[in-house]
């Protein structure tokens, strides 16, 4: 006579079948591997972020300015608004410490005068770029009527802060929506314009990311994907690379880089054409493991890639040869637990330069000695230049293929608050495409 099984006992045997089965699975799947090597115009690199990381999109285009050829600021302000003061970040450059601190937000709290020397110094020193470069930029800022964390005021001063280095009134495009809150705009996703929540994108019937890189790229532009299915590929990569060997912690408690970020890459540009580099900061509580208070639109208990596709930045990549880096923030429990970008200085006293000046008193051989960096700003630089960026030790250097690899510089921060031609190829990541002589990413030596 079979016996025959109780329910419970069924039920249990199904359930470690399953288990059996995701656990190889895990044991399958592969690890994220490096950033892939791809044909990069550098000199068409071009940037953008929302709230923090409207921040620190103008840190990049400042730092960078010789080849960034423009931004997309979205809730965003001047470049070094901070001045290493978090409380200076959150009361006088947004209101993202209210209510537990006052907010002191006006029409001059963010002393354009007094950033603008310290960039000039900051230049003088060889630490960044020639900011006179931003008069060759296209800039479009976007804010939103109802945005209380980061209010008009601070955008009308980031545009105060341009006109001091010169950019033409015709390469500033401000946009002002009235019924938005503190949201990354889109037409048909996320929630209503209005509300300031997350996971901070809104509805609004206008796309930012249409009107960013509209704007900087020209009416060359072509007409986005019409169909919902990506062309290219979403590919997670691994941002380890990029940090420093501080501990078994580093991940998590050193640069605020998650160890993942993911890059948008359209079949063109795949296949080896000769393709731009967008660069978008997510803003604070966006990034993909950040846990937040009620479950993301798509499910799961993280962010996941909300901010990544839904955005639509990949729509317009894949007619338009672009590639899209989505570097990734980490929520570090004591300094930065919202996962921002460090626009205050919580990683340290570098964060807004590109370089250390004791490194590199001399500008001329600064521009020589580029370094690729790792911390949390740093990433975007590390893959998306031929010039000294942000360091660490650990570093990555950029060198052309066969040269001999220079010391790397040093900088270092980068963040921000939320509230509750013309040149040659260059790679994206480690491996050139051989047998072109093109610039490659490599791993130096710890001292």
């Amino acid at each position: 006579m079979s016996k025959r099984l109780h329910p419970l006992s069924s039920l249990l045997r199904a359930a470690a079948s399953l288990a059996a089965a995701a656990l190889a699975a895990i044991a399958l799947a592969a690890p994220p591997g490096a950033l892939p090597a791809l044909n990069i115009a550098i000199e068409d690199t071009s940037v953008s972020g929302i709230s923090s990381g409207g921040f620190m999109s103008v840190q990049m285009q400042v730092a960078h300015s010789g080849i960034v050829r423009g931004a997309g600021v979205v809730a965003g302000g001047p470049y070094y608004c901070a001045q290493d003061s978090v409380l200076k970040a959150t009361t006088e450059c947004s209101c993202t410490g209210a209510p537990t601190l006052s907010c002191k937000v006006g029409e001059a709290s963010t002393a354009v005068p007094e950033l603008v020397a310290a960039t000039r110094a900051f230049q003088a020193e060889g630490r960044i770029d020639d900011p006179a470069q931003i008069a060759r930029q296209r800039v479009v800022t976007v804010v939103g009527g109802k945005d209380a964390l980061v209010p008009a005021a601070i955008t009308r001063q980031l545009h105060g802060y341009y006109d001091a280095f010169g950019l033409p009134a015709a390469a500033l495009k401000p946009v002002t929506l009235d019924a938005a809150g503190h949201t990354m705009p889109t037409t048909a996703y996320g929630g209503a314009c209005g509300t300031t929540d997350e996971p901070y994108i809104g509805s609004c019937g206008f796309e930012a990311a249409h009107a960013i890189l509209e704007w900087i790229y020209g009416p060359d532009v072509a007409p986005p994907r019409t169909t919902p299915t990506p062309a290219g590929r979403f590919v997670e990569f691994d941002q380890r690379a990029y940090i420093p060997a501080t501990g078994f912690f580093s991940h998590l408690w050193g640069t605020g880089l998650d160890k993942t970020g993911w890059v948008y890459i359209p079949p063109a540009c795949a296949a080896g054409e000769r393709c731009r580099l967008h660069v978008v900061f997510h803003g604070c509580k966006q990034g993909q493991s950040f846990l937040p208070l009620r479950r993301p639109p798509d499910g799961g208990l993280y962010n996941g890639t909300t901010f990544v596709r839904n955005t639509g930045y990949d729509r317009w990549a894949d007619t338009n040869r672009l590639v899209v880096l989505f570097p990734q923030a980490v929520s570090i429990p004591w300094k930065n637990p919202n996962g921002c970008w460090d626009w205050w200085g919580y990683t340290d006293a570098h964060y807004a330069a590109l370089r250390h000046p004791r490194r590199h008193p001399d500008p001329q051989r600064a521009r020589d000695d580029r370094a690729a960096g790792l911390g949390p700003p740093r990433l975007s630089a590390a893959v998306a230049r031929a010039q000294p960026v942000w360091p660490s030790p650990g570093a990555w250097t950029i060198r052309k293929a066969g040269a001999a690899a220079r010391r790397p510089t040093h900088a270092g921060r980068a963040a921000a608050m939320h509230g509750p031609a013309r040149g040659s190829p260059h790679v994206l990541c480690r491996r050139a495409l051989p047998p072109r002589p093109l610039r490659e990413l490599q791993p130096r030596r710890r001292r």
